[in-house]
């Protein structure tokens, strides 16, 4: 049997009798957290039936840490409920498999994956979890008579590990970043000899990706040097938000085990690398089945077209919270680097935020998204998408102008994480649709990642003033 999920019809009696066949002798049971990262144990595989059965207990604590792993809540005093929880002492929740998330991994055969939802001790989903915020906003899209359909490129970085920082005095919380050098030398944008220098290692992420059952559509050596960029078929978000997940703890995976070091950094601190962008291609269907972003002419947009870009504009700074979540993710924002740093769109365009690609009798119409960037995660960035163009459908908002100057005359996108933060707390769009303490929760998140940015003292700041005063 094909690796890849096993089917959207499997039953957990079904997934034992698999691995008992396939002699699987681990199974990593994993939810997507707060970050895009997957976490959670590795059971052995006769542990499974039981993990169906009673779910697995992790620290709730997992729900609240930082990108440092750090807790950024007051878990030993004070804390209350989030969402509805309490999470004080370090408490348990729980994580429950779903047989239709189970995945072989291609890069270790005796070992699979299964994605969980978190729920508490009552068996209710936690609210602020990837998965119920993505489910959330879906629902809203289809009760409105649509179903969307996301189109992803992903950039990345290969490098060699030339040291891996394991000594006792560099296992800091985060961890000392290891030492590199580049696969690929300069910027040689789509040049085929280039591929051909790194095409061993492309080859082995295509074909794990195709096992996984990611649907790769192509590999590009991207404008960087040693970045690349995989694109991947139209589906739907969930599938999407899964893949990306997949996609990016594979490569970084393999890649590890040929010494080699993958980042999906947005703006790496290296002489001369280029920023990963994540570009969300996305369009409508009616439920009806009709796309619902066709224009009847050139030049003219649809009703559901109008609306929904006119939505991804106006909630735009206070989707970068979700799009963009790191302090690093603002150092991507440059002019003239085919990454925005203006709310603006064009038609055809890619120095504007949205890129529309809409003509008379083409299905595959859509819009691009160039916003986004490698380190979101992309259960809570997707659905940021789906409800700020629902917005502008349902309040039949209409975009200005299309631009043909997108460097100029637009308001800019939030110039660092504590402008994001601020935009999203002011933002009347999500309490709309998602739990009443997802703000705050994200907000308490960012602020505490952000709060410890400030309190680091920069290379600039050394240089600047240690001679000086």
């Amino acid at each position: 049997m094909s690796m890849g999920c096993f089917n959207l019809k499997t039953d957990e009696s079904q997934i034992v009798e698999l691995i008992n066949a396939e002699g699987i002798e681990t199974v990593r049971v994993v939810f997507v957290d707060q970050h895009g990262i997957l976490r959670g144990k590795t059971l052995v595989a006769t542990a499974l039936k039981s993990a169906f059965e009673n779910g697995v207990k992790v620290p709730s604590t997992l729900l609240l840490k930082d990108t440092s792993h750090r807790t950024a809540f007051p878990i030993w005093s004070g804390i209350g409920e989030v969402a509805g929880m309490r999470f004080s002492g370090a408490n348990d929740v729980i994580l429950r498999p779903n047989p239709n998330r189970f995945y072989q991994i291609p890069w270790s055969p005796q070992s699979a994956l299964i994605f969980c939802s978190v729920e508490d001790q009552n068996r209710n989903e936690i609210s602020i979890s990837s998965d119920a915020i993505l489910s959330t906003a879906q629902k809203a899209l289809k009760e409105a008579g649509y179903v969307a359909i996301f189109g992803l490129e992903i950039e990345f970085q290969i490098f060699r590990t030339i040291d891996e920082c394991l000594s006792h005095e560099k296992a800091t919380m985060p961890a000392t970043p290891v030492k590199t050098e580049n696969l690929t030398k300069g910027y040689q944008y789509l040049t085929e000899t280039k591929y051909s220098e790194v095409e061993e290692v492309l080859d082995e992420l295509r074909t794990m990706s195709q096992a996984l059952g990611l649907e790769p559509q192509s590999i590009e050596i991207e404008m960087g040097p040693s970045q690349f960029e995989f694109t991947f078929a139209a589906a739907d978000p969930q599938t999407q938000a899964e893949r990306f997940v997949l996609f990016r703890t594979m490569v970084k995976e393999v890649c590890f085990r040929r010494g080699l070091h993958a980042s999906f950094m947005p703006k790496p601190a290296l002489p001369n690398a280029a920023a990963n962008g994540w570009h969300l291609h996305q369009s409508l269907i009616t439920t009806s089945g009709n796309p619902a972003f066709v224009p009847k002419e050139e030049g003219l947009l649809s009703n559901a077209a109008n609306g929904w870009i006119a939505g991804l504009l106006e909630n735009a700074e206070a989707c970068c919270l979700l799009t963009n979540p790191t302090v690093n993710s603002y150092k991507r924002f440059t002019p003239y680097q085919l990454a925005p740093n203006l709310i603006q769109w064009g038609r055809d365009n890619r120095g504007a935020m949205l890129r529309v690609l809409m003509h008379p009798n083409d299905p595959a119409s859509r819009i691009e998204n160039r916003v986004a960037d490698t380190s979101a995660n992309p259960f809570y960035a997707i659905a940021a998408q789906i409800v700020s163009g629902l917005d502008g459908i349902t309040r039949g908002l209409k975009p200005p102008i299309a631009t043909n100057t997108p460097y100029e005359g637009a308001e800019a996108l939030p110039r660092n994480l504590h402008s994001a933060i601020e935009a999203f707390e002011r933002s009347k769009l999500f309490p709309k649709y998602f739990c009443d303490d997802f703000q705050s929760y994200m907000a308490t998140l960012k602020r505490f990642e952000w709060d410890r940015y400030l309190m680091s003292i920069s290379d600039w700041e050394q240089q600047e003033y240690f001679g000086l005063f």
